[in-house]
């Protein structure tokens, strides 16, 4: 539950600058909410989109733009410096042992069915063998994401790292919709959703960019600070294959917790990729081809089918 300081500067944000006549807000219900505040009228009416696509006219002073202060107190915003965090997800060893959702789940305080990470089945063509393929947020460097958010409330950081503030986010799901990859999940205050325990935010204070939030979007955050501090993820280090390689991109390097390479070396020699290049995204997370693989293919059990 938020307390009445967080609940206040959520109010606050949901006042976001909209600055130009096609901006958007979450809905109707925002406008009514700003209106029933009565403010000081300007007599300059702003048009804004409302969530279901109508367009209505409110006056300029039921649009709040935040004080450059405001954003500096937020340091969610800051890039650790000299980071550029990079991921690289080796598909030859992934066994769908799902312990890297797990690991993840337990990080941020969530409970199943609910996942920042998604184990898929995939196969290539009808004569190749299938193959478990691990999915994140990929932090793109050219995110779609970030460009549709009417309130600034998803952005890219100087570390390659794309945040959602949930302190400010209104819940439009604009960005769930740009994504390409599927990567963002809305909070809808799901007992498994808000399963945080006061283990779980000592975690979270330690790895999380932005606690999720009830009417928000949240997503896979490669945990930052805690890799700011020398600690591996905990999808990475709960994999037992070591499928998982994380790094900076600065240093050329990556590890698993047991193995480390040479980021430029592992990608060239092992023919890395990202997934949908085509798109422009440029991604963060490389995939190394499922070849040379430690173990047969198995199909799901039925509580993983479930779990997804």
């Amino acid at each position: 539950m938020k307390n009445e300081n967080e609940e206040s500067s959520r109010r606050n944000f949901l006042k976001i600058g909209l600055l130009s006549g096609g901006a958007v807000i979450a809905g109707a219900s925002i406008v009514k909410a700003l209106a029933n505040e009565e403010p000081k009228k300007t007599g300059e009416m702003v048009k804004v989109l409302t969530a279901d696509g109508k367009m209505v006219e409110v006056d300029s002073s039921m649009i709040n733009h935040p004080s450059e202060q405001v954003l500096k107190e937020h340091t969610i915003r800051e890039g650790i410096a000299g980071k550029k965090f990079i991921m690289v997800i080796d598909l030859a060893r992934c066994a769908n042992e799902r312990k890297c959702i797990e690991g993840c789940q337990s990080m941020h305080g969530m409970l199943a069915p609910i996942e920042y990470i998604k184990v898929k089945r995939m196969q290539d063509s009808e004569l190749a063998a299938p193959y478990w393929f691990p999915q994140t947020c990929y932090q793109c460097d050219n995110p779609p994401c970030t460009k549709v958010c009417p309130v600034d409330a998803t952005f890219k950081r100087t570390d390659g790292i794309v945040v959602v503030d949930s302190e400010r986010c209104i819940g439009c799901k604009f960005c769930m919709a740009a994504c390409p990859y599927s990567a963002r999940t809305f909070n809808f205050g799901r007992p498994e959703q808000v399963a945080f325990t006061e283990a779980h935010k000592s975690d979270q204070d330690k790895c999380c960019t932005s606690p999720s939030t009830e009417g928000t979007v949240s997503k896979c955050d490669f945990c930052p600070e805690s890799a700011a501090k020398g600690i591996l993820p905990s999808c990475v280090t709960e994999c037992p294959n070591g499928t998982i390689f994380f790094g900076d991109e600065l240093e050329d390097a990556v590890t698993n917790g047991e193995e480390t390479f040479r980021l430029s070396e592992l990608l060239q020699k092992r023919a890395g990729y990202r997934q949908f290049e085509e798109l422009g995204t440029k991604p963060r997370v490389y995939y190394l081809p499922p070849v040379n693989r430690q173990f047969p293919f198995e199909e799901a059990t039925e509580v993983h089918n479930q779990a997804e």
